[in-house]
């Protein structure tokens, strides 16, 4: 139900350690314009996280077990409306689940949704970063990029969260919506911030301002987020990661990805990795 019948969720969508903190960080910093770098630890204060376990908690009156995922789903609507309660035209929302259904419930539920960004990056990059921030072996994270049943188990801070293969992720993002879907590209990010961080501010319709748009770039640059981390440390980085912000490069996957692991990553990826130009990479 959408007593209001407005529909003000933008989701900021990503396969994990695929750009999406690095897209927040921005829309952080563009929302903030401040002439200085924006903290990364309040970052956070302009977006919602649809994992967030304290928004089931509080639905559900304390009730809920968050580790339980098909409990965790049912209250999931009433965790989104709550965002939604401010009134506010846009709400910005961070999510990693696919675009499916979960136990009868639409994880991005059409009738809230006012429209998506979504982040992909190459999955042979993805493995490696995904490897690190999880702490699993390179062979672990490309068997979990190529699984149907992927997904991120449940922490005292977050529920369960969908994610599937790499493939099947993206095609659900960029399959048909009834609503409008930025798709953006990691390399793109790396190689023409300024033209693919325009094309975020023009998502929203408004048109950049060229120097708003340089800073906020400026102050999101791995290099100011890399100063920040090691200096004051960073709210989102797991506990069995050395660092949250490590090279933000493209194609690290040439030099550290077993040729084993590469061929079975396209194997299982071939039409989506084709599709988005990552195959012959």
């Amino acid at each position: 139900m959408n007593p209001s019948g407005k529909k003000s969720i933008v989701w900021l969508a990503s396969y994990p350690k695929s750009g999406n903190t690095w897209l927040r960080i921005f829309l952080a910093n563009y929302l903030a314009n401040q002439d200085e770098p924006l903290p990364i630890n309040k970052a956070y204060r302009f977006t919602l996280s649809d994992s967030a376990a304290r928004y089931y908690k509080e639905v559900s009156g304390g009730r809920l077990d968050t580790s339980d995922a098909a409990a965790s789903v049912q209250y999931r609507e009433r965790v989104l409306l709550s965002f939604m309660a401010s009134g506010a035209d846009v709400n910005l929302v961070k999510t990693h689940n696919r675009r499916a259904v979960g136990w009868g419930i639409p994880l991005i539920p059409p009738h809230l949704t006012r429209s998506a960004i979504y982040v992909m990056r190459n999955p042979l990059d993805v493995v490696l970063s995904y490897a690190r921030h999880y702490g699993q072996t390179n062979a672990d994270a490309a068997e979990a990029l190529c699984r149907s049943e992927n997904g991120i188990s449940s922490t005292d801070g977050h529920v369960p969260q969908f994610l599937g293969s790499w493939q099947e992720h993206v095609d659900s993002w960029t399959g048909f919506a009834p609503y409008p879907t930025l798709i953006l590209k990691y390399e793109d990010m790396l190689s023409d911030p300024e033209e693919s961080f325009g094309k975020v501010i023009r998502h929203f319709g408004m048109e950049p301002d060229p120097e708003r748009l340089r800073k906020a770039i400026r102050h999101a640059s791995f290099k100011e987020l890399q100063k920040q981390e090691s200096e004051t440390g960073f709210v989102e980085r797991p506990p069995n990661s050395e660092a949250f912000f490590t090279k933000g490069e493209s194609g690290q996957w040439k030099d550290d990805l077993a040729p084993e692991l590469v061929k079975k990553i396209r194997q299982v990826n071939k039409r989506a990795m084709k599709k988005y130009g990552y195959w012959n990479e």
